[in-house]
């Protein structure tokens, strides 16, 4: 069984006193960035994750996943990755 965690980070889109009440009723610390307040260092940059994953679901093969076998879909996850690097490449060297 997985051990619980001292404290949970999270943005903005988590500040709520719900959430903070059940964190502290199960022992763990909210390091939740409040809305309107500068972010918590090392928060900032969860809109990478976000990008990236509106850039693959460009492909509308990978928007919904319809391949049964894993390696088929990572090798169209890779095929995506490839393409998006290339196109951002292409368009900054014209």
């Amino acid at each position: 069984m997985g051990r619980r965690p001292d404290s949970l980070l999270g943005d903005r889109g988590y500040d709520s006193n719900p959430n903070r009440r059940e964190l502290r009723k199960r022992r763990i610390l909210p390091v939740i960035s409040r809305k309107g307040a500068p972010n918590i260092k090392g928060l900032g940059n969860s809109y990478v994750v976000e990008q990236t994953f509106a850039l693959l679901h460009q492909f509308k093969r990978l928007a919904v996943r319809w391949e049964r076998r894993t390696e088929l879909h990572d090798a169209f996850v890779s095929l995506a990755s490839s393409l998006i690097c290339w196109r951002r490449l292409k368009k900054h060297l014209s």
